[in-house]
């Protein structure tokens, strides 16, 4: 008896590697030559792969869903005679490439002066919040040498798009800052070092050596330099100008050496205010029109030039929509559908159901009855109202639907999340959404508010335009855009007729949603929000 190894067959014209989607066979199964044994995926061709030998199955390389390279060594087969791999190839481990291990790095110098009697308090960033690794510090509440009291706010930090505040647990003098606006610090890693009265939490060596592992080239922030501070953009004042304006065909007052440079600059003096003595134009008046762009003889005239420029650093819920933004494009492969949809009659009824219950239920805007519409399509369309976990090719399906509503606040977009929509109907939902707006944009939303979405919309209210392009909240595969309501012609089969219509810019992620089906979606908005009695039928 010997042992045949099969490895991965060349499966077409330049593919390096292919995934198994199934086996055929299990360990210990008998096959037959040409019998099928596996089922591999190229890009979007899925290839058979028949045995070539007939014997009992002993080793398999991979399970389904991995990444086999062509080439490598894929099934084990015992057969009769002696086969072409021997038992202690077999038997043999994958070679592994060893990696050089580097110098623990020296520990950073810590002199921190302690005086008498006092220990140093080590501060670290607390947990803010299940399965979060690090946080962004955005802003310090306090400076090195400052004096806390018990209680104080001392710092905060961004976790996803939640802002948390962090106080001290002791009374003392701030020696060492562990990071600078902007940087990311880890849970559970040192935020300050306070110096209290007694022997504290930490000596100054085991502290040294906590920041060494942490951040090798970390130092106290009393050693560091400040850093450099944004000058803010000067420009040259404009010469005084006298409110005083020459009638039209006036000669202009100034001197002959003036009207001499100004023919060589070629500027046209009757276009220049003068600042001197019953409005007399100066040298100076002359040199500043000129520098700031403006009238020459002949030409038309011209704003003045602006030359400053600032420097803005990207940190906290800014960087988090950049990052969030980013990773949505480009990993996500975006299909857009843009469908017009006819919400006159949306319109009269909701204006009914305000006229008649917004007393008591509240007002309705189009909102909710877009909520409506959505948790019903995806009810047909579950892939929908899912995540695509692409790092580890796991396409998640939910029953709930848990709408996030892109809003924008003071210190930019964030997703608060209308948990449960299915179970809501308008007035619940448009109640929520209220709810949900006013803690989005007074910063008071819990972090549980602002995740856990598994479709969202995206709104510009009046403000919207014909149509957008929706960027998808990844990892969710779907995002609905409401555009600008208007007015316009309909042909109703003999005349035109005006109707309020409006687009919807409904983007996917064509990497798990076909454009047959988001299209089937798109069309299922369409007639709910055409038909919207249909949004008020109960179960």
């Amino acid at each position: 008896m010997g042992l045949f190894t099969m490895k991965l067959p060349d499966v077409g014209e330049g593919i390096a590697e292919a995934e198994l989607s199934a086996w055929h066979v299990a360990i210990g199964d008998i096959v037959k030559e040409d019998d099928l044994l596996a089922e591999v995926m190229t890009d979007k061709a899925s290839v058979e792969i028949p045995s070539a030998v007939s014997g009992k199955v002993v080793w398999l390389g991979c399970e389904a869903g991995e990444k086999v390279a062509i080439g490598a060594d894929m099934i084990r087969i015992e057969i009769e005679g002696a086969g072409n791999t021997s038992a202690a190839e077999a038997a043999a481990p994958a070679p592994k490439t060893e990696q050089p291990v580097a110098d623990p790095p020296p520990a950073p110098a810590i002199d921190l002066h302690v005086s008498e009697g006092k220990g140093l308090y080590e501060i670290k960033v607390p947990d803010v919040g299940e399965g979060i690794a690090e946080a962004e510090l955005t802003g310090w509440m306090i400076s090195l040498g400052a004096q806390l009291q018990e209680d104080d706010v001392i710092a905060e930090v961004m976790t996803e798009k939640a802002s948390v505040e962090i106080s001290t647990n002791v009374s003392g003098k701030v020696l060492y800052l562990g990071g600078g606006v902007g940087d990311t610090l880890a849970i559970g890693g040192t935020l300050i070092v306070v110096e209290v009265e007694g022997a504290g939490n930490i000596t100054k060596e085991e502290l040294a050596k906590k920041l060494a592992k942490s951040a090798p080239a970390a130092a106290p922030v009393a050693e560091k330099e400040p850093a450099p501070v944004a000058k803010p953009a000067t420009t040259k004042p404009p010469a005084p100008v006298s409110g005083q304006r020459r009638a039209e065909g006036e000669r202009p007052l100034t001197t002959p050496s003036v009207r001499k440079r100004a023919r060589e600059l070629g500027v046209d003096l009757r276009r220049v205010l003068g600042s001197g003595p019953a409005g007399r134009i100066t040298h100076e008046d002359l040199t500043h029109f000129h520098e700031t762009g403006g009238q020459f003889a002949g030409g038309v005239a011209k704003r003045p030039m602006r030359t400053g420029e600032t420097e803005e650093k990207v940190i906290g819920l800014r960087r988090k929509i950049a990052e969030r933004m980013a990773l949505s494009k480009a990993r996500i492969p975006h299909i857009t559908i843009v469908e017009e949809v006819d919400v006159n009659d949306l319109e009269d009824l909701r204006a009914q159901l305000n006229k008649a219950k917004a007393e008591t239920k509240g007002k309705l805007t189009v909102l909710p009855f877009v909520i409506r519409a959505i948790a019903d399509a995806v009810a047909d369309q579950p892939n929908m109202n899912a995540h695509f976990e692409d790092d580890d090719s796991i396409f998640r399906k939910f029953d709930a639907v848990h709408i996030g509503i892109a809003t924008q606040t003071p210190g930019g977009l964030i997703v608060p999340v209308v948990r449960h929509a299915e179970a809501m109907n308008l007035w619940e939902s448009a109640s929520e959404l209220g709810r949900l707006a006013v803690a989005a944009r007074e910063g008071s939303a819990k972090r549980e508010e602002l995740s856990g979405s598994t479709i969202t919309i995206t709104s510009l209210g009046p403000l919207g335009a014909l149509a957008t392009t929706p960027i998808i909240n990844y990892p969710e595969v779907a995002i609905v855009g409401i555009n600008k309501m208007e007015v316009r012609p309909h042909w109703d089969g003999a005349a035109f007729v005006p109707r309020k219509k409006m687009n919807i810019s409904c983007s996917f992620d064509h990497r798990v949603i076909d454009g047959w089906d988001a299209a089937v979606f798109v069309q299922k908005l369409k007639m709910l929000l055409e038909t919207p009695a249909l949004l008020l039928l109960e179960d």
